[in-house]
């Protein structure tokens, strides 16, 4: 029997993971995909949020804040990118311009340090390609960007350094409040648990009822972007921002952490789950909301456009973070509603969680606890002295399997062989960005399920994009 079952294995989860694996407690994390980060947290915006929309007095707020200052601290510790680039939030139109006082009130409410109004020319000169109709902006030095996924992979490979048990691809099913502990029947087989972290994201309310009478209800409100060539990844400095509308932070336009720049996301609430597909209607409409009328100076050339892709929020009626152990199922501990600004919050809610979790069981310290991770080198960033070092030790380092990004053998059979390593093509495509330039992994492919095959020791017929049902090869033409 598991001290704790986490299930979900996105940024909430994994944080989750790491911070309980502080202390001596048998820690297991489960999730239906094939690798960590294959939910919420594989498709958003990728934004450091400084907390300067949340409303003051909320959990939100709070944790929001508090999430921003970790995030930067937990970078220096398990060595994934992050930068802090800045946030400004734009009004184009002179009416509209109170709204950025409350913000700004709003900030300054929420401890949100060097907030801060910038008018017209100063801020015309910090971003030159924003549009001639902006009027003034809100200026938040401590906005940031993150790739999401290295967040995960970084809190999961740590986590499980440090004792912390990961089953993929399994999903559950029921789970059955017993005398003292918790039966989650699954489609691996029952597991038992005394607790149970529910950081199931769109699911957390499908979870929940499952245990208590209190029903909850998650709407799955999606969001779509474009991905724009490294060409303009230039093109703003800060994260650029709308004023907020009713249904989230608006269309935004921002440089990724990897150089590249995105529009989007829109926000669609939907019944489906599951529903990723991108649609034309949006996309125009992102290119339009982006167009010189809203935040760019220049109509953004579709030509540059990479990739589109689509991802889910898990929305709660109230918008509101909802932390705690549940009232009628005890030791059940939700992470729920947790959509934006919940990647910037997540360490935070860790924090939050297994502070009531040792509330509760007061599991003793881990004395052992490793608290440093190196992530995978890459080439790319290293000067040509230290790639040649690198290729001496290795000479796997000096075969580029990926053109588009400068991706070599040897940080392909690195993201395999890690902890919780890469076991898919999208495994490897989240920790090295092999596939995700201009051709999208168009040449790339074969290459990388060579190695995939021969690191695995699976025939390549057993390769999948990401995980079972997705078999990228059926069989052989002939045989050998």
């Amino acid at each position: 029997m598991y001290d704790i079952i986490v299930i979900g294995a996105g940024v909430v989860g994994t944080c989750v993971a790491r911070e309980l694996s502080k202390y001596q407690a048998n820690v297991c994390v489960i999730d239906k995909a094939d690798d960590v980060a294959s939910g919420t947290s594989k498709a958003n915006s990728g934004i450091v949020h400084a907390g300067y929309d949340c409303k003051p007095g909320t959990l939100m707020a709070k944790l929001n804040v508090r999430g921003n200052e970790l995030l930067y601290q937990l970078a220096e510790e398990l060595d994934f990118p992050i930068k802090k680039n800045g946030s400004l939030i734009v009004c184009t139109i002179e009416s509209e311009r109170g709204k950025l006082d409350v913000l700004l009130d709003q900030a300054n409410a929420n401890g949100v340090p060097d907030a801060r109004i910038v008018e017209r020319d100063e801020l015309l000169e910090m971003e030159p390609n924003l549009t001639p109709n902006a009027v003034a902006a809100l200026y938040v030095p401590t906005g940031g960007i993150i790739c999401p996924f290295n967040l995960a992979i970084a809190m999961g490979e740590n986590a499980a350094v440090n004792g912390v048990e990961f089953k993929f691809e399994t999903e559950v099913k029921n789970i059955v409040k017993k005398d003292g502990y918790y039966e989650l029947d699954t489609n691996k087989g029952v597991l038992e648990t005394k607790a149970v972290v529910n950081a199931a994201g769109v699911y957390a309310d499908v979870m929940h009822n499952m245990v208590s009478d209190k029903k909850m209800k998650i709407v799955a409100r999606k969001g779509e972007y474009l991905l724009m060539d490294k060409e303009l990844g230039d093109y703003f400095k800060a994260t650029i921002f709308p004023l907020p509308g009713p249904m989230g932070k608006g269309v935004l336009t921002a440089p990724t952490i990897h150089g590249n720049m995105f529009v989007g996301p829109s926000a669609t609430d939907i019944e489906d789950k599951e529903g990723v597909n991108t649609t034309q209607e949006i996309i125009d409409d992102l290119v339009q909301k982006a167009s010189a009328s809203h935040l760019t100076k220049d109509r953004l050339p579709m030509n540059k456009v990479i990739t589109s892709f689509a991802g889910l929020r898990a929305h709660e009626e109230h918008h509101e973070f909802i932390v705690e152990e549940v009232a009628d199922a005890p030791g059940f501990f939700d992470a729920a509603g947790i959509e934006s600004p919940g990647l910037t919050s997540s360490p935070a809610i860790a924090e939050m969680l297994v502070g009531l979790i040792q509330d509760k069981y007061n599991f003793p310290k881990n004395e052992n606890f490793i608290a440093k991770r190196k992530g995978i080198v890459h080439m790319e960033d290293l000067s040509m002295e230290e790639k040649n070092e690198m290729i001496k030790k290795n000479p796997q380092y000096g075969n580029i399997v990926c053109r588009c990004e400068m991706v070599t053998e040897g940080e392909i059979v690195d993201a395999i062989n890690r902890p919780i390593g890469a076991r898919s093509l999208d495994g490897v495509k989240r920790r090295t960005r092999q596939g995700m330039g201009r051709c999208q992994a168009g040449f790339c492919t074969p290459r990388t399920m060579e190695i995939l095959s021969r690191e695995l020791g699976i025939p390549m017929t057993e390769i999948t994009k990401k995980g079972e049902g997705s078999n990228m090869l059926v069989g052989k033409i002939k045989e050998d």
